[in-house]
């Protein structure tokens, strides 16, 4: 066999093996994700409440994850994020229009971020009465957000009830404008995350969502969800809309 042929064929294994660790890491996030999901519908049933087992919030299908959209960078991230175990997550939040299925976690620490979107801390969770902020990484799982507009749809599943929002308004502004996350007295969620969503390097701005809750939550029989332990180390950090 001449030389030519030995490094065309090592080529040959070299992409084969590429290929296999590609597809294992992309298998391996999937079922990481599903894993979280499984868990937090295992809770509901453990309350007592009805599990939306293989749905997504608006009744259609559970997808894969799809990272069509992010950066490598953050697709290494959130691989990276699959080591560590977040327990059973706050919630899970959907918008039908861009396909997006993610769990809420505690907190907007950059591990958390990582592997999902986190509730703003000083902020109350979605559903409740004031403005529940929702931070999510611009080249991760928000960045499906450049495609969403006033009246679309989101929603949020937690163990008490199924919350429906619509989106209301969709602001670009300054990292210090915290007023974003003012409370409010009616069930409010933004959502936050920075922009430009293809800027190189810090972004300067943040990209607002801002929902309104529409009809009453579909509830059970408590209006209210129970602590978890698996939250009581949950990371803590100042409500900021200043995450990339």
């Amino acid at each position: 066999m001449n030389r030519r042929a030995v490094v065309e064929r090592g080529l040959i294994f070299v992409g084969i093996a590429l290929l296999t660790f590609a597809g294992g890491a992309k298998l391996t996030g999937e079922v990481q994700k599903q894993r979280d999901l499984k868990r937090f519908r295992a809770a509901l049933v453990g309350t007592g409440r009805t599990s939306p087992a293989g749905e997504t919030g608006s009744g259609a299908p559970a997808t894969g994850l799809d990272t069509s959209l992010w950066s490598p960078e953050r697709i290494a991230a959130y691989e990276e994020s699959l080591r560590k175990d977040f327990g059973a997550p706050l919630a899970i939040l959907s918008i039908p229009k861009i396909g997006l299925e993610v769990p809420v976690l505690a907190g907007t620490d950059d591990l958390t971020l990582n592997r999902g979107v986190g509730l703003i801390e000083g902020t109350p969770r979605p559903g409740e009465v004031g403005n529940a902020g929702v931070a999510g990484h611009r080249d991760g799982f928000f960045r499906g957000l450049k495609d969403i507009g006033v009246g679309d749809t989101i929603e949020v599943r937690s163990l008490s009830a199924k919350h429906s929002y619509v989106v209301e308004s969709i602001r670009i502004v300054q990292p210090e404008d915290v007023s974003v996350l003012d409370a409010t007295s009616s069930p409010v969620l933004t959502l936050v995350t920075c922009y430009p969503f293809y800027f190189i390097g810090s972004a300067p701005q943040r990209y607002i969502v801002r929902a309104v809750k529409l009809e009453p939550a579909v509830t059970t029989d408590s209006d209210r969800i129970p602590p978890e332990d698996s939250l009581a180390s949950a990371r803590k950090e100042a409500p900021s809309t200043r995450k990339d």
